[in-house]
């Protein structure tokens, strides 16, 4: 126990709280008991130490990670039972998926300490909603993405922007303060500003050994699958990677993987939801639901260039930053006569050259043009999606 207040203690000095995420104010951090999922690397782990180190007393407040060495001698039940016998009334433990039977181990300890506050994080989102599926009334979930253009305006370079609603940035209202020129900025964003440890000398290594572990151990071990599985599916990632953006064929792509067509759907999921690739999906269903799946991204820009920098064409990126940023907070679908439609608005992305035809025919439509600095009428420049969360 002592060795995981050191762990706890240690974290907790070393935890910056001078810029906070925009999922820190969507948290009803008051809650008996709910869980942040999302992609490995954005911010969840230090989220969850900032709420710590700005709100709760330590003596009382234990933080601990699943893979820690003190849990292959100790259970989860052990450790919560101790933990309110000391006074403790906030337990949040991180990485809750690399603890074997999580799930019937956190039922047990919501429904036997009342007074005990439970925060669960996980980077495998495909387990963490697996196994609260018999959790769910008791425990609500919130999904965290990476930085937005805006986040990273302001851990990267100091430059505080408020966040504007989708009507705000089509009504030309989303500026930079201080900024005349956001482009250079706005490049640099596309390459390595998704992910907060986009600052590091070794990103691209970094995101690349995110990729592998997501790839090689998170998803094989979702799905009860061997070693092999996870190189079919590192195959299937770089064939997604040299293609996107794409209407997915099976076919075409299990003779290009060598994996079974009626597999390629669900691994696909398995992909989106651990935050590697992105699927545009149609309005069959209603709004958020799975609809057919018209074209197949990489997840975010930062990726396109780790993965595939020879391929890494302008259309695709800019493509790609559109849906990423806008789907946190609206509902993106595929549009039959440009290349998104968001509550009946459709979108035709492109250059500065890009024209009016494909949008002809809409009711509402707008040019959202890469390569420029401010829009008028319905033009607006790609940047500005990026200040939308």
């Amino acid at each position: 126990m002592e060795r995981l207040y050191e762990f706890f203690n240690r974290k907790l000095k070393s935890t910056p709280t001078d810029f906070l995420r925009y999922s820190y104010h969507r948290v009803k951090w008051n809650g008996r008991s709910f869980g942040i999922v999302g992609p490995r690397g954005v911010g969840k782990s230090t989220m969850l130490l900032q709420y710590i180190k700005l709100n709760l007393d330590a003596s009382d407040t234990l933080y601990v990670s699943a893979d820690h060495l003190y849990f292959a001698e100790h259970k989860l039940v052990e450790l919560a039972d101790r933990f309110v016998k000391m006074g403790g009334k906030h337990l949040f433990i991180d990485e809750i998926h690399k603890y074997d039977g999580w799930s019937r181990e956190l039922k047990q300890i919501y429904d036997s300490y009342d007074d005990l506050q439970v925060v669960v994080s996980g980077s495998s989102i495909l387990d963490i909603y697996k196994g609260l599926a018999d959790l769910s009334r008791r425990m609500p979930i919130y999904e965290m993405q990476g930085l937005s253009f805006r986040e990273y305006l302001q851990l990267f370079h100091g430059i505080e922007v408020p966040a504007y609603s989708l009507d705000e940035i089509l009504g030309h209202k989303a500026v930079i303060p201080g900024i005349d020129h956001p482009l250079p900025l706005f490049h640099d964003y596309l390459r390595r500003g998704y992910y907060p440890f986009g600052r590091d000398v070794e990103f691209e290594i970094e995101l690349l050994q995110v990729v592998n572990q997501t790839m090689e151990v998170d998803i094989p071990e979702h799905i009860k699958a061997n070693v092999s599985v996870g190189r079919k599916l590192k195959n299937l990632l770089m064939v997604v990677a040299r293609s996107v953006p794409f209407k997915p064929v099976m076919q075409r792509l299990a003779k290009a993987t060598g994996i079974s067509r009626n597999d390629i759907p669900d691994y696909l999921i398995c992909m989106e939801r651990a935050g590697i690739v992105a699927q545009l999906r149609n309005a069959t269903g209603g709004i958020r639901g799975l609809g057919k799946v018209e074209k197949l991204y990489l997840d975010n820009t930062n990726l396109i260039y780790a993965l595939a920098p020879v391929h890494a064409d302008i259309g695709n990126v800019r493509e790609t930053f559109f849906m990423n940023q806008t789907r946190v907070a609206n509902d993106v679908m595929s549009s039959s006569c440009s290349d998104f439609e968001i509550d009946g608005k459709v979108f035709e992305i492109g250059g500065r050259k890009k024209g009016q035809k494909q949008i002809e025919s809409a009711t509402e439509g707008y040019i959202v043009k890469d390569d420029i600095e401010s829009g008028y009428a319905n033009i607006v420049p790609l940047w500005a999606f990026g200040l939308n969360y």
